[in-house]
């Protein structure tokens, strides 16, 4: 069963702060801001273009128009975004259970995604939710191991991998398989880290990635501006039995 999670409507500092870092490595690497915007931030995407991140794309043309024009770039971009709406979020996804969910890929892999679905107030980490949290994982992979078989390849990449508390809910076995993934400045598995549940941006890790911002002399080690890196893990549906 395919199911439709709720769309978040990001806020216009979200997409301020990408602009001000592909502004920064623009403005390093001596080219032109268009190709940094595209190279560099989540907008592609958050426009409902896809993953092909095709500088030839008709409506990110029209975009890069529109900034030529526009007095008030920033604005544009969020005008741009807000006219692009409902944004879809991740693609592919096939089931879903309370914070979890996941995509099936093009190369038969499985790739695991996760949500705030708590109430206000409730962080879906707390202590009190462990244990929900896990249960939903459960039901997840019972589906998984039904409609996609038990040693369908399953995949994860995401900041939170380095949060204690995220790490708890998942097999050993597949953490074990952890490692830093290769830069990947357009994608929300990196830029998700500086979210709230409500599409606003976190003042202290944002700071923090504007501050190492502000001393980088070249583009070598533009990761290490970001106070957390993306782990990417690969296991087998197996593994969460």
């Amino acid at each position: 069963m395919r199911v439709e999670e709720a769309p978040m409507i990001y806020r216009k500092e979200f997409f301020d702060l990408q602009w001000r870092f592909a502004s920064r490595v623009a403005a390093l690497a001596g080219k032109p801001l268009g190709d940094a915007l595209l190279a560099c931030t989540n907008f592609y995407a958050r426009f409902g273009l896809g993953r092909d991140f095709n500088a030839a794309d008709p409506a990110w043309c029209e975009y890069l128009e529109g900034l030529r024009c526009s007095a008030t770039p920033r604005d544009w971009t969020y005008e741009f975004y807000r006219s692009r709406l409902p944004d879809r979020g991740a693609p592919g996804i096939v089931a879903s259970i309370g914070c979890f969910s996941y995509a099936r890929l093009a190369d038969g892999r499985i790739r695991l995604h996760f949500h705030n679905a708590e109430p206000p107030g409730v962080s879906p980490l707390a202590a009190h939710r462990q244990e929900q949290r896990r249960d939903e994982l459960r039901q997840l992979f019972e589906g998984v191991r039904r409609r996609e078989g038990a040693a369908t390849r399953v995949i994860g990449a995401s900041w939170l991998y380095n949060i204690d508390a995220y790490r708890r809910l998942f097999p050993a076995a597949y953490l074990s398989t952890a490692g830093i993934s290769e830069p990947r400045f357009r994608h929300m598995p990196l830029w998700g880290q500086f979210l709230d549940r409500h599409g606003a941006v976190r003042r202290e890790p944002a700071s923090v990635l504007m501050q190492r911002l502000s001393m980088q002399r070249g583009l070598r080690g533009l990761e290490a501006c970001f106070p957390l890196q993306v782990l990417a893990l690969e296991g087998v549906a197996s593994m969460f039995s």
